[in-house]
């Protein structure tokens, strides 16, 4: 090897023809003559130019694309073959100089920066647009198929390439971590999950890695290299075959190697036990407050309504209901009889069982028992008039009753469990409201009771679902310690009152819609990654049983979980790939691995990583991690957490991909970050997070709860809010299409988009407003509302008539869309706001427009620059 070249040169020999070649390290330039010191500059001066076109974000040459495996230099008979000149062969990097080449590839996309400063942000790119594509080396896939890496609502990164070593990662300040949406819903239209039942399941010997459309066949197809640690592994003898025609198969038609998203039907040596029944054991609250509120019999005619629906297609499921006061209600359901009878128990330090049999039956042979039991429920106890609560030791026994089997504990109460085992005490204090000490109300009291509680449920394979009715005070945040560390889910009715219809259908819809979902029962979910990238903290509902081993009883539909990541060692391979997979049983008994994959490609390239950028799951960690450090330390804490990162994260955009320094006029960020303050904004200004000194403890906790459970897509909502304009709509809006019904524009979260004589919609979600005017005009009001003037609306919980006429239709069709386009059970009230109604119910409506000031909160204006000042005066690391 030649030791006169300039620096940054390297020389190789082609090994077709043994002439030797040169390559720039600086820039990828290989030619065939020896390079001269002149030469040298040119290829400094050549990167120097590249570097500032992607500073100022101007548009960059293409890079020619790469050849594929086995190039070599000179090599005519391979693809891409011929002599390598400065035009048609510049290489990738060192690393991976001979890999990964392909005549027809696109080069990457770099940062393009935006000065937010003044501009006006469309809120139509915040929910319409998918985040930055996924752009793998040529031939990283086995398979051309679309679905051969994960969708990004079941598994997203926020960063969708890799940076290659740790100290570029905490250098640009974006978080590493993967979104996972393991059992997201199924919209219609979509195709199944593919299910392989062949079980011929083939992993990796070393890292158990399931084979994926990333893994590479060698030695003629019988043996295949891991694509996660690289391990040479035998090719199963009945991958090629097919059981149903008993003829051989072209393995490439294989789901596994086709689809980012498969279920395995898993074989006996993934059970430690036989399937166990879909269990549902009902604990009901029957103080005075919950007979009197109607939840009881609301409660009981939704299930007995929906006892066709609870997933029983095999006729194993089981079911038991406790009713709760101040002692325990045991119901004994013999299978050849209709008549239930009560058994009572009112020793609370002590509970037990007081019969072994009948009291946790299956559904259809003991189905007319069950029946009458809930036909009569509310009945039984109408003449309760206590305050009394046992709820703690009624989850005791219930833990008791069907920890044999496993199941889900679905938990209905209106009353604080003030008996017993578990009592809590009310401790909300208006006066430390809007405090430091706020945050203590935010963490769980009881000395632990619910949380060791939560392992031992954990530990029996049983989740609990927590259905809270709002008493004056609940508290959510001790109560919602089950479902967080059990993988259920956690309800809120603050003011629930089944008198009102409105009430009652939120409750019988969500209920029903949690019941009649298929679950995954007794789960294990682990994430897998390349070797040298590991993660290294998790977020969401579950107990971590081992270090990457998350246990979940119970697999909800729609749940998210965040996984952190960090590099253990620097990559130095062209992408990098991350499996989830989560064992499971299904509700009609049979075991399964649910396995999704996805390969994101590396770089260290700051101008590549910033464009990988994906706002929405940056937003979606952010609210994760601010949540945990509101309840670890203070509220003050997470929120200045939030700007902090914010700041990091522009500051050093700023001092990386800007050529000046020093204090500026602009806030410049890539483009495909543009949302993320706007997000950010609406995240300390939701009711989780945002300063005030009027928001109830439970109201925080529950949105703390949807903070951290919300997948991505019903996430962004909650934090930006949407809002249409209704009175002046196209003419298209609300009639239907080949797409289904048409939405109005969304408008930007401002009062100034607003007309006095105008009906708007604003939703998040959870709820919805409809907002209409002082100056509306008669017509409106009668073709909406059925009301001839507007002092006849009345404010509040409203459900829209459907009248005979275009408006109400067009109206009564975009509030059902809105509705039903949310993943998740969530049915979300819908209140009528008059401009000059109750200032309380207008003020809440108001707090959904994010980019307007509200209480303590910054505009959005407001917020930009103080952003901006806080990086001119160098207040990032």
């Amino acid at each position: 090897m030649s030791t006169n070249l300039p620096p940054n040169w390297l020389e190789y020999t082609d090994p077709s023809t043994g002439q030797a070649y040169y390559v720039n390290t600086l820039t990828n330039q290989s030619q065939w003559e020896v390079p001269s010191v002149a030469t040298n500059q040119k290829a400094r001066r050549q990167l120097a130019n590249q570097q500032a076109q992607a500073y100022y974000g101007a548009p960059q040459q293409p890079q020619q694309a790469q050849p594929q495996q086995l190039f070599t230099p000179g090599g005519g008979a391979g693809v891409g073959g011929g002599a390598p000149t400065e035009s048609n062969q510049p290489l990738n990097n060192l690393s991976n100089q001979f890999s990964q080449f392909d005549l027809n590839s696109k080069p990457r996309s770099t940062a393009n920066s935006i000065n937010l400063i003044g501009y006006q942000p469309n809120p139509n790119d915040i929910y319409d647009n998918p985040p930055p594509p996924v752009q793998l080396p040529p031939n990283a896939s086995i398979s051309n198929s679309p679905t051969a890496n994960a969708h990004h609502s079941f598994k997203r990164s926020t960063l969708n390439v890799v940076p290659t070593t740790q100290s570029l990662i905490n250098k640009l300040k974006i978080p590493l971590s993967i979104i996972l949406t393991p059992y997201r819903s199924i919209d219609s239209g979509e195709d199944d999950i593919p299910v392989i039942t062949d079980t011929v399941i083939s992993r990796c010997r070393r890292c158990r890695t399931y084979i994926n459309p990333y893994v590479t066949f060698l030695e003629g197809g019988t043996r295949w290299k891991c694509s996660i640690c690289n391990l040479s592994n035998e090719v199963p003898q009945m991958f090629d075959w097919d059981p149903i025609t008993n003829q051989p198969t072209d393995r490439f038609n294989r789901a596994e190697l086709n689809h980012s998203v498969v279920e395995f039907v898993a074989p006996s040596e993934y059970m430690v036990r036989p399937p166990q029944p879909p269990v549902y054991a009902f604990l009901i609250d029957v103080s005075y407050s919950s007979i009197q509120s109607g939840m009881v019999a609301t409660v009981a005619r939704t299930i007995l309504e929906t006892l066709d629906r609870i997933p029983n297609e095999d006729g194993r499921t089981k079911v038991c209901l406790i009713a709760v006061n101040h002692a325990l209600h045991f119901f004994n359901l013999p299978p050849n009889s209709s008549d239930p009878n009560m058994l009572v128990v009112g020793d609370l330090d002590d509970p037990f069982l007081p019969t072994p049999n009948d009291l946790l039956v299956n559904l259809s042979e003991c189905r007319a028992a069950i029946e009458n039991l809930l036909s009569n429920l509310s009945d039984m106890f109408i003449s309760s008039s206590g305050p009394e609560s046992a709820m703690g030791t009624a989850l005791k026994a219930a833990v008791q009753l069907i920890g044999p089997f496993g199941g889900k504990i679905m938990v209905m109460t209106a009353q604080l469990p003030n008996v017993g085992q578990g009592a809590l005490k009310n401790r909300e204090d208006i006066k430390i409201l809007g405090t430091t000490k706020e945050s203590s109300l935010l963490q769980p009291q009881g000395g632990g009771f619910y949380k060791n509680l939560a392992i031992d449920c954990s530990r029996s394979q049983i989740s609990v679902d927590m259905f809270l009715f709002g008493s004056p005070y609940q508290d959510v945040a001790t109560l919602q310690c089950l479902p967080k560390y059990t993988s259920g889910g956690t309800y809120f009715y603050p003011g629930f009152n089944a008198s009102r219809i409105e009430d009652a259908l939120k409750l019988a819809h969500e209920l029903s819609i949690v019941l009649s979902s298929p679950i995954a029962l007794e789960a294990v979910m682990r994430v897998r990654a390349t070797r040298g990238v590991r993660m290294s903290e998790y977020h969401g509902n579950f107990f971590v049983r081992s270090t990457d081993l998350l246990a979940m009883p119970t697999v909800p539909i729609d749940q998210s979980y965040c996984a952190e990541v960090t590099l253990e060692e620097n990559l130095n391979v062209p992408f990098v790939v991350f499996q989830t997979a989560v064992l499971h049983t299904t509700c009609y008994g049979e075991r399964r691995i649910r396995v999704v994959t996805l390969a994101l490609p590396t770089s260290s390239n700051p101008a590549e990583i910033y464009a990988s950028a994906d706002e929405n799951a940056i937003a979606t960690l952010l609210a994760n991690k601010a949540v945990e450090r509101s309840q670890s330390s203070k509220l003050e804490d997470a929120r200045d957490a939030v700007l902090n990162k914010l700041v990091d994260i522009f500051g050093q955009y700023k001092s990386t991909m800007t050529a000046g320094g020093g204090a500026s006029a602009q806030l410049m960020v890539s483009e495909n970050m543009r949302h993320l303050p706007l997000l950010l904004l609406g995240l300390l200004k939701n009711i989780g997070l945002r300063q005030s000194s009027h928001i109830p403890s439970d109201l925080r906790a529950y949105a703390q709860t949807l903070l951290t459970t919300l997948p991505t897509q019903a996430l962004i909502p909650y934090l930006y809010p949407t809002l249409y304009s209704l009175h002046n709509m196209p003419a298209e809006a609300g009639m239907l299409s080949e797409g289904g019904l048409v939405l109005p524009p969304r408008l930007n979260l401002t009062i100034e988009k607003f007309e006095r004589h105008g009906l708007y919609l604003i939703e998040d979600g959870q709820q919805m407003f409809l907002w209409i005017g002082r100056d509306a005009v008669p017509q409106l009001v009668l073709d909406v509302f059925n009301l001839p003037t507007l002092q006849d609306l009345r404010p509040g919980k409203i459900t829209l008539p459907l009248l005979d006429n275009a408006m109400s239709a067009r109206v009564n069709g975009i509030v059902n869309k809105v509705r039903e386009s949310r993943r998740g059970p969530y049915k979300p009230h819908l209140y009528l706001v008059k401009e000059d109604g109750d200032p309380s119910l207008r003020s809440w409506a108001l707090s959904l427009l994010v980019e307007d000031r509200f209480e303590m909160g910054l505009s959005y204006s407001q917020w930009l620059a103080t952003l901006r000042d806080k990086i001119n005066s160098g207040s990032y690391n």
